[in-house]
């Protein structure tokens, strides 16, 4: 077993892992290992580890850029993963630099964390400026960082504080610019107080601003800790002011929003007669304005069928996804388009039928920093039948192509199965139903035969549907 001993750098690390794929060392051979030393500025003739030249490798420039991207994650074992990736590179195998590699994979998921966390830093470092008799720094901050990017965030705000003098402080180190030169101080357990307890004056004007522009009756929390972590919060000055905000809103603030605030104002007192100060809520004028259940608080808008009225065919899905939610428009997300495909199969061209869902609001749970899929309930699907109704009188469509469970229990009730209709033509009123599956299980399928089984089965639907003479 080879030990490489190197500083906890990207630079040094080049420099060792082209001298050990010159020794022609495998990765299962070497035990990287990092060392307290000066790090050295990074460039194309950076030392070998033996004293010499670095040897030349050349590598793609999205594989340079994912190495020096993935070698800022926090992960002990990193240096001998990238040096797995570079030797297979220099065996000849660039499948290494795919996603679809699991190395390559892996690779990408690093280098987006790191580029996610830099990202972070420039969002969420607050400088606090000192008093001026207390001499340099002019601005203090804390950051506590997900992984090593405090080198590329010190870079950043330098080149945009002019000659300002500042201090960053993390639990592993320090940036420091003199209002010339950038200095990094890798020495841990700086203490969070260098930040954070400078008074600034500024801050309770800020303070003041926050409170004012927070309307509680459009708090969505997940929305909320998504776009700012609670991670994040105690670096925050308005961090303190949330938790209070959000807990008066739950307590009831959101039924009024800003009324009192805006009560106070002066003005002259206006007569409303009761009847019209309280509308009917019940009937919705429009499906945007729809307030039947409870999925259009998260949901970023309500997503209305699209397709000719004049349609002989309807297909019916199961709610928006995420791109439709963001959009507007049904069935443009992964399943939209395998679902394209399937019609292009069929030979049913996307602009002769109408698309639509069984409900209008796209409704998920948070995992991480994605919006993922979350089934409707059944008292959801009830509380949209409202507008499907609707679409069902105004649509011309004889045949109604069901896709998916959810589909199906919209139009049959809760008691259809979609195994059991599946491939089958059923009456429903003065229609035609042929229930298959939603294009998203086929996305689901982890096996290629299955999926295209899956796959074949809802095109083989449509072109029942398209036979079909009402």
């Amino acid at each position: 077993m080879h030990v490489i001993a190197i500083d906890d750098e990207f630079d040094a690390w080049r420099a060792a892992a082209l001298d050990a794929l010159a020794q022609k060392l495998t990765p299962e051979s070497v035990d990287w290992r990092t060392s307290e030393v000066e790090p050295a500025l990074f460039n194309d003739s950076a030392p070998s580890a033996n004293g010499g030249d670095a040897p030349q490798l050349r590598v793609s420039r999205e594989l340079a850029s994912l190495l020096k991207d993935a070698a800022h994650f926090r992960d002990v074992r990193r240096w001998n993963f990238l040096y797995r990736v570079l030797w297979r590179w220099a065996q000849g195998d660039r499948s290494v630099a795919s996603a679809a590699d699991e190395d390559g994979a892996r690779l990408y998921k690093m280098a987006k964390a790191v580029r996610r966390a830099q990202h972070d830093m420039i969002a969420y470092v607050r400088f606090r400026q000192r008093d001026a008799s207390l001499g340099a720094p002019e601005y203090v901050a804390w950051y506590e960082p997900d992984h090593d990017v405090l080198a590329w965030g010190a870079a950043h705000f330098a080149a945009r504080m002019g000659r300002s003098t500042w201090l960053i402080a993390t639990p592993d180190g320090a940036a420091m610019f003199d209002g010339e030169r950038l200095q990094l101080e890798r020495r841990r357990a700086l203490a969070s107080e260098h930040a954070t307890d400078v008074p600034d004056a500024a801050e309770a004007l800020w303070m003041t601003y926050y409170r004012s522009i927070f309307n509680p009756a459009r708090l969505n929390e997940s929305a909320l800790e998504q776009h700012m972590p609670v991670r994040f919060w105690k670096g925050l000055p308005e961090g303190a002011l949330i938790p209070k905000l959000v807990s008066d809103a739950r307590g009831g603030a959101r039924r009024v929003a800003q009324a009192p605030s805006v009560g106070a104002l002066g003005g002259k007192a206006v007569q409303v007669d009761a009847h019209e100060a309280q509308p009917e809520r019940d009937a919705p004028t429009s499906l945007d304005t729809c307030r039947r259940c409870d999925l259009w608080r998260n949901a970023t808008q309500a997503v209305h069928g699209a397709g000719p009225s004049d349609a002989r065919i309807m297909l019916l899905g199961e709610q928006p996804g995420d791109q439709e939610d963001l959009k507007g428009e049904p069935f443009v997300g992964p399943a939209g388009q395998l679902l394209q495909d399937a019609m292009q199969r069929a030979g049913l061209p996307r602009e002769h039928v109408y698309l639509t869902n069984a409900v209008k609001h796209f409704k998920w749970e948070p995992r991480g920093k994605r919006r993922l899929h979350k089934t409707p309930a059944q008292q959801e699907v009830e509380a949209c039948s409202y507008w499907l109704e609707q679409e069902l009188h105004d649509v011309g469509a004889k045949v109604i192509v069901t896709l998916g469970a959810t589909a199906l229990t919209a139009l049959l009730g809760r008691r259809a199965t979609l195994s059991a209709h599946v491939g089958r033509v059923v009456p429903f009123r003065d229609k035609l139903i042929v229930a298959t599956y939603h294009p998203s299980y086929a996305l689901r399928q982890n096996d290629e035969a299955a999926r295209e089984k899956t796959v074949a089965a809802i095109v083989a639907a449509l072109e029942l549907a398209s036979s079909l003479k009402p």
